[in-house]
């Protein structure tokens, strides 16, 4: 049975990762998807990041294809392992207009028009690292972070209008975002390692998000709203890691 009959989606971070992975399941059942990315490999390039982009993006999907239900706003960049003390607020900046700032445009711009529509549902990526340290650097967490808050605040001011917003919280997922540390492990003969610290003892792959995007995106979730959903193996059960970190910042 296909879920997602007769709907249109926008999914940006389209291509490579999650984001592909979700283009084509939702694709696989029934929806008119439109791909979007800051390169090649998507149906339409867009920063994801800029107001500019995400507006025109909007205009021209409910254009071409009548209206718009659904809206994946899976776009995000990792900024490193970098300490606060190494970091300038150049990269903070750049780390929270993709992470943040690209979600809240989607929100903005799609959740009127799903509206019309007589409702739907923005999801919006969000990370385990948003939900406690030890999964990623300083500004990325943050960002993730926000995301959490703006489905939980975006939900409530879209009272009434049947838009739904949610988050999905991934662990280690193999995508170009963790290639660093998926080859690294592997250089070293290390490959089993990779998710130890998780209950399931392995990383995630794309589609087992891609997976829980669908399940928000179609009426199975018609009331699921203004939650995280956690798709991370069991990781944030405890987050069993720490680091040392120079105390000269303090």
């Amino acid at each position: 049975m296909q879920k997602l009959t007769g709907k249109v989606a926008i999914v940006t971070g389209a291509a490579s990762g999650i984001g592909k992975a979700t283009v084509e399941l939702f694709r696989i059942n029934g929806a008119t998807v439109i791909g979007a990315d800051v390169g090649d490999g998507a149906d339409s390039r867009v920063d994801a990041g800029r107001e500019e982009d995400v507006a025109r993006l909007v205009e021209e999907t409910v254009a071409e294809h009548g209206g718009l239900d659904i809206f994946f706003a899976n776009a995000g960049i990792s900024g490193g392992w970098a300490t606060i003390s190494e970091q300038t607020a150049a990269d903070w900046s750049e780390i929270l207009r993709v992470n943040l700032i690209g979600p809240f445009l989607a929100v903005k711009y799609a959740g009127p028009l799903i509206a019309r529509r007589g409702g739907g549902s923005i999801i919006c990526t969000a990370s385990v690292a948003g939900l406690r340290s030890g999964a990623g650097g300083a500004a990325y967490s943050a960002s993730k972070a926000g995301v959490i808050s703006l489905v939980q605040t975006a939900s409530q001011q879209l009272y009434g209008s049947g838009v739904r917003v949610n988050a999905i919280c991934p662990g280690l997922i193999e995508t170009g975002m963790t290639k660093g540390i998926y080859d690294m492990a592997r250089a070293a003969g290390q490959e089993n390692r990779i998710g130890e610290i998780n209950p399931l003892n392995r990383g995630g792959e794309p589609k087992e998000i891609a997976q829980a995007a669908l399940f928000l995106a179609s009426d199975e979730s018609s009331y699921v709203n203004g939650t995280a959903l956690v798709v991370d193996g069991g990781l944030s059960s405890s987050h069993p890691t720490t680091r040392r970190f120079d105390l000269r910042m303090l």
